[in-house]
C-alpha cells in the first residue's frame, strides 16, 4: 500500500513541488488550494489528488482526513497552507488587528486544527507533521511582526506537541527564502529572480522524511549535500 500525504497548499509554491517529489516516489498526495484553475493545473504537474478548499474551513478540513482515511490512512501531514498578512509589510505600530487575528487563523489555528483531526491516523501509521516556519519565527525583522509572531506561535504548539506526541515526528521546518508568490508579495515590485526556486529545497525535504531524526526544528537548508559532496 503506498504512503498517504496531504499537503496543504499544495497547488503552488513549496507545496506543489513537496507534492510533486512525493508522487514521484509513489505516495498518494491530497493537496488543496482555493483557486480553482491553479489546483486543477497542480494536479496535472504533479499527479496529486485535489481536494478544493479553504483550511479555515472545518468541512474541508474534515473531507481531507476522511479522504485519507478511506484511502488507508495517513502517514504524512505537511502544513504548509499560510498568509503573509497586511501587505505591504506594515510596522507593528500600525499593524491591522482584524488582519493579525486572521492572519493566526490561517497559520495557527487552522494547521492545529487540521492536525488534532488527523493525530488518530498518524498514530497508527507512526506518521509525520511537517509544519512549514519561517526564520521570521526567531528574527527580529522590520515589517514582518504579524507574520512573525503567527510562525512563532506555530512553532511553539509544534514543540509541545512533540512532548505529547512521541509516536508522531513533529517537525517545524524552516525553508529559507524562495522564490514565491508569497515572496514576492512581501517584496513588491522589487526583483526576486535570485531566490533559489522551491523545487531546489525538495531534496532536503525527502531527506528529512528518509533520515526521521527526533522531533524539532530544522532548518532545510542544513540536510542539503555540498556541492560534490555527501550530507553530514
Amino acid at each position: 500500500m503506498p504512503h498517504i500525504a496531504i499537503v496543504t497548499g499544495g497547488s503552488q509554491g513549496f507545496g506543489k513541488a513537496v507534492a510533486a517529489a512525493l508522487v514521484g516516489r509513489g505516495w498518494t498526495v491530497f493537496i488543496d488550494g482555493r483557486v480553482g484553475r491553479t489546483l486543477q493545473a497542480a494536479v496535472h504537474t504533479t499527479g496529486a489528488v485535489a481536494i478544493p478548499g479553504d483550511v479555515n474551513d472545518p468541512v474541508h478540513r474534515t473531507a481531507l482526513v476522511e479522504e485519507a482515511r478511506r484511502r488507508g490512512g495517513l502517514d504524512l501531514l505537511v502544513n504548509n497552507a499560510s498568509s503573509l498578512g497586511a501587505t505591504p509589510l506594515p510596522n507593528l505600530e500600525g499593524y491591522p488587528l482584524d488582519d493579525l487575528r486572521g492572519l493566526l487563523e490561517t497559520n495557527v489555528i487552522a494547521p492545529l486544527a487540521l492536525t488534532q483531526s488527523a493525530l488518530p491516523l498518524l498514530r497508527v501509521h507512526l506518521g509525520a507533521v511537517v509544519n512549514v516556519t519561517s526564520d521570521a519565527a526567531v528574527e527580529g525583522y522590520a515589517g514582518w511582526g504579524g507574520y512573525g509572531a503567527s510562525k512563532a506561535a506555530l512553532e511553539q504548539w509544534s514543540r509541545v506537541l512533540s512532548v505529547e506526541e512521541p509516536s508522531v515526528a513533529v517537525w517545524w521546518t524552516d525553508p529559507g527564502d524562495m522564490r514565491t508568490g508569497m515572496h514576492q508579495a512581501a517584496f513588491p515590485g522589487e526583483d526576486i529572480s535570485d531566490r533559489p526556486l522551491p523545487e531546489t529545497v525538495v531534496p532536503a525535504f525527502l531527506e528529512l522524511l528518509d533520515r526521521r531524526p527526533p522531533s524539532g526544528r530544522v532548518v532545510l537548508r542544513d540536510l542539503v549535500p555540498a556541492e560534490g559532496g555527501d550530507a553530514p
